[in-house]
């Protein structure tokens, strides 16, 4: 149990947990997000945080549903890089709206069915109001131009009709599909195949950099020198994550921070030696896909834990099996002439010293993509294990060059290389820097949240309505079906489901507190602030039905207005519009409501058990 979080053990206790691990992240939720120290009482250390992965992968948490919670996250953040804290407090959020619900006599039949029914109507809300990046450039032209949008109104419109016509066109429901694994599922995205220019790369960027302008704008520098590598691949303009690495450099300001076409790696002292006779020379390289150890096996063959070998005759004069390993792999690797090795995971450091007395350079933890790239350009075929090296797996034309010495800075790695192929690997990576050690993973972090945000849009194609724009007209459309329901229902006499309505006004009232944290976060707005900007936006909303051009000035005048998400005032030339990633927004919204339906039905089974007479209550996973 969370310190301070007070359980009652007569409710559903998976959703309380649930809620209470989802307020640990409020503050890191939006484009300012607060720092964090996490300290571990047991050892003393800690750790810089600003991200609401950071924060879970940190605290460690041990009861079921935070594991829960940590996979989930875990899962999202591997594929998204953005978009966790959105996950985890609309997962809280939803999950209070689940546990008010049962407080009030509904059965976890009706609550799944009417929440199922809400999530469809806000991706429905998504399909609708996502702006292609033809209608995107449109409106920035028209944003920029004297008058804003209002000028050029009529031409605005039709272009807005045409796209609300195909958008609506593309109908289906959502089918409620549980797995304890939360396998992705493809979203439908409005993309055709788009060749950006540099100024649509410009706003595309900008629009989507969230408060992370530095981070953005490396993102934007490494998107197009690979545009620019790749240029022969027209059939394939988008940015191709796999060919960015990162390479952290500490002591150094953070505006030195840069993009360096070729592969930038950190040596130590010993290595840098041996590099520097090397440099500039074609080289042959062999690439390892695990470690570099005579104990490591790769998944499957690992032995059991504890297992130990016995011998009767112990001889002690002979060399040890890790020196009889060391050099049969030095003596293959002299004669098939490697002089340079990249290896995914670690290596051992008796290797690393026989190498390096043999002038072989062997560099550690090199990312699997940047294998397969530079294996591609070279033909060199990774291996698992060195002993299975051979003439045919070892490429040819690698070039090492010295990027920097460091030792000045008083660095563990004295010096950075540059790992280059003749053959445009396209390899291209960011160099991140920072005078403070414990800031280097969250600026990171930022990074790739922001390359993220921008590989996904190129992906999709179209983007969403940011600065909590797409949860307003989602909380309209909702507050517009629980209104209905309720009318509906008071004409009749009697309902299918009579919570419908109460159950989507729950789910309204989740996302009208995850924007209004957003705001909160600004700096700006106290709670009650917030949700007053909120409410008073949403009357606007109901007064009338809005149009998508309509709606698009209401979401630009709110950034204008005092919303908290721009400085520029009323009377000025409006700042560039805020978006959001289509397909990242959908699948935290999908994850966050399995999530909950999760927790619920277990807490059920667990508190009802799942005899015959309980099974029409529950939905089986």
């Amino acid at each position: 149990m969370l310190e301070g979080e007070v359980i009652s053990s007569r409710q559903h206790v998976g959703l309380q947990k649930l809620s209470a691990l989802s307020g640990r992240i409020r503050s890191s939720i939006g484009p300012f997000k607060s720092y964090k120290f996490i300290q571990d009482e047991s050892s003393g250390d800690s750790v810089l945080v600003c991200s609401c992965f950071r924060i879970i992968e940190n605290l460690e948490p041990t009861c079921t549903v935070g594991q829960l919670v940590y996979e989930t996250i875990r899962a999202h953040h591997q594929r998204y890089r953005t978009g966790s804290g959105c996950l985890l407090f609309l997962a809280g959020a939803w999950s209070r709206a689940a546990l008010d619900s049962l407080q009030r006599g509904i059965s976890v039949k009706h609550i799944i069915t009417a929440m199922s029914e809400g999530i469809d109507i806000c991706l429905d809300v998504c399909k609708k109001f996502s702006v292609s990046f033809k209608d995107l450039t449109l409106m920035e032209k028209c944003t920029a131009a004297p008058g804003g949008i209002k000028k050029a109104s009529a031409n605005a419109s039709k272009e807005m009709a045409n796209f609300d016509d195909k958008c609506l066109s593309k109908n289906g429901q959502r089918k409620v599909k549980l797995s304890r694994h939360f396998c992705e599922t493809k979203s439908e995205i409005l993309s055709t195949v788009w060749h950006p220019n540099q100024p649509d790369m410009i706003v595309i960027a900008e629009s989507l950099s969230h408060g992370c302008e530095n981070a953005m704008k490396l993102a934007g520098e490494a998107t197009q020198m690979l545009l620019k590598t790749n240029q022969k691949c027209i059939s394939d303009p988008l940015f191709d994550i796999s060919k960015v690495l990162t390479c952290l450099v500490s002591g150094i300001p953070e505006d030195c921070a840069c993009v360096v076409e070729g592969c930038i790696l950190l040596l130590s002292d010993e290595q840098a030696a041996v590099a520097h006779v090397v440099k500039q020379q074609p080289l042959k390289v062999a690439l390892v896909t695990g470690d570099l150890s005579q104990t490591y096996r790769h998944l499957g063959f690992k032995s059991l834990p504890g297992e130990q070998c016995v011998r009767e005759d112990l001889d002690l004069s002979a060399l040890s099996k890790e020196d009889e390993w060391v050099a049969k792999v030095v003596k293959l690797l002299l004669n098939l002439e490697v002089k340079l090795i990249l290896t995914a995971g670690l290596v051992s450091q008796k290797v690393i010293q026989h190498c390096c007395k043999h002038q072989i350079l062997v560099v550690e933890k090199v990312k699997s993509s940047v294998l397969k790239t530079i294996g591609r350009s070279t033909g060199a075929i990774p291996v698992n294990y060195a002993t299975q090296l051979t003439e045919s797996c070892v490429g040819h034309g690698v070039n090492v060059e010295i990027w920097r010495d460091l030792s000045s800075y008083e660095r563990k790695s004295s010096s950075a290389v540059n790992i280059s192929t003749g053959r445009n690997s396209g390899l291209v990576t960011v160099v991140i820097t920072s005078c403070v050690q414990g800031k280097l993973q969250s600026l990171e972090d930022q990074f790739w949240a922001c390359a993220y945000r921008l590989h996904h849009a190129l992906n999709d194609g179209a983007l969403l309505p940011g600065a909590g724009g797409t949860e307003v007209f989602c909380v309209h459309q909702l507050q517009k079906q629980a209104e209905h329901n309720r009318v509906k229902d008071s004409k009749t006499g009697s309902a299918a489901n009579p919570y419908r309505g109460l159950v989507l006004q729950l789910m309204a009232d989740g996302l009208i507190d995850y924007i209004s944290a957003v705001m909160v976060n600004t700096g700006r707005f106290s709670t009650a602030k917030a949700r007053t900007t909120v409410c008073k936006q949403l009357m606007e909303f109901h007064r009338d039905e809005i149009s998508t051009e309509k709606f698009m000035q209401l979401v630009s005048q709110s950034k204008r207005e005092d919303a908290g998400f721009s400085a520029v005032k009323p009377d000025e030339t409006p700042a560039l519009n805020i978006y959001d990633n289509l397909s990242v927004k959908q699948e935290a919204w999908r994850k966050a409501l399995d999530l909950v339906f999760l927790v619920l039905q277990t807490d059920a089974e667990i508190i009802t058990g799942t005899g015959q007479k309980h099974e029409g209550n529950l939905m089986l996973l």
